[in-house]
């Protein structure tokens, strides 16, 4: 697979996203996710996303577990912010300075690991100053706990402020074929100060793929009905349209939708790295060929005249991203 560079720090082109092998997406199968995962690192995708939050918890464990004995394969991320109990209710977003260290202490023994390579504030903490927040992460390269330091769905100004304080390597936020609302300032803003830029939910959280055309295709127990307003049953049935127009394109490719949502993010530019998400070797196999479908300026051009908005917002709260 090929590399790209975020930042100072280079990742295979595609990574996995692992939150969905724990929480959010249906039950999981830790024995069959951490088979997704070595195949992942067979075929070079080796930038493996989760955090904390995830399970909660239990998702480090799990990555932990698979990079076991491959832990020079691996450039592993992961985040606090999302304050999490172990029964799994939410305390809220917490960025304190303590908090920061001591998150940082617990993934690293949860992930079994001497070091994180890139570690994210999940969410920005509006109480507590950027400046303190990133202060803390920053010391935590210094003691060689951290590698490189990312932000996730920040704003502009934030992003600014931090890396004033801080060499900031990547900004996580979501980027789709439905979600393009970075392009306006977040992506300059990234591109200007040097920053990488990693793009989560590719496939709309498994929409774009066309595996869903009725809510009863969703997994027992899947969650993104509630906690995904674009999931609700009638902004669902009004994004259909959209997974039409992504298997339009992808007929004409030769590819699936799968791929070719997750080629259009790869062709956002070289700093841009997608992280899609899937708990089965078959749709890690069929996301990784994405690398190999080239979109055109046509192609590109006719994703801007006929793909549209989506139907609802990204988040039920709004209230905690791009702040």
């Amino acid at each position: 697979m090929q590399r790209r560079v975020l930042g100072d720090l280079t990742v295979s082109s595609i990574g996995l996203g692992c939150m969905g092998m724990s929480e959010f997406y249906g039950a999981g199968d830790d024995a069959e996710s951490i088979g997704v995962i070595h195949r992942a690192l067979d075929l070079g995708c080796t930038f493996l996303d989760t955090a904390d939050m995830y399970g909660p918890f239990t998702n480090e464990r799990l990555v932990g577990r698979a990079v076991a004995g491959r832990r020079s394969e691996v450039v592993l991320a992961t985040k606090f912010g999302h304050e999490r109990r172990e029964d799994g209710s939410w305390v809220g977003v917490n960025g304190r300075p303590d908090y920061v260290r001591a998150a940082c202490d617990a993934s690293l023994q949860r992930l079994g690991v001497d070091h994180i390579d890139l570690y994210y504030q999940h969410r920005v903490d509006t109480r507590v100053p950027i400046e303190e927040t990133v202060g803390a992460m920053g010391e935590l390269v210094t003691a060689g706990k951290v590698g490189h330091l990312g932000l996730s769905e920040a704003g502009a100004a934030t992003i600014r402020r931090a890396h004033a304080v801080h060499s900031v390597t990547a900004l996580q936020s979501e980027y789709s074929l439905w979600s393009r609302e970075v392009e306006t300032e977040i992506l300059p803003t990234v591109r200007d100060l040097g920053i990488g830029f990693v793009a989560y939910s590719p496939l709309g959280r498994g929409f774009l793929t066309g595996a869903f055309r009725s809510l009863a295709d969703l997994p027992e127990g899947d969650k993104r009905p509630q906690r995904y307003p674009r999931f609700e049953a009638a902004n669902f049935e009004r994004n259909l349209v959209l997974v039409d127009r992504v298997e339009e394109l992808a007929a004409r490719k030769g590819c699936t939708p799968s791929q070719v949502a997750i080629a259009w993010v790869l062709a956002r530019g070289d700093d841009v790295v997608p992280i899609p998400g899937t708990k089965r070797i078959r749709y890690l196999e069929e996301n990784l060929a994405a690398a190999d479908v080239v979109l055109d300026s046509d192609d590109l051009a006719w994703v801007d005249a006929n793909m549209g908005e989506a139907s609802g917002d990204r988040y039920a709260d709004m209230g905690t991203v791009n702040r």
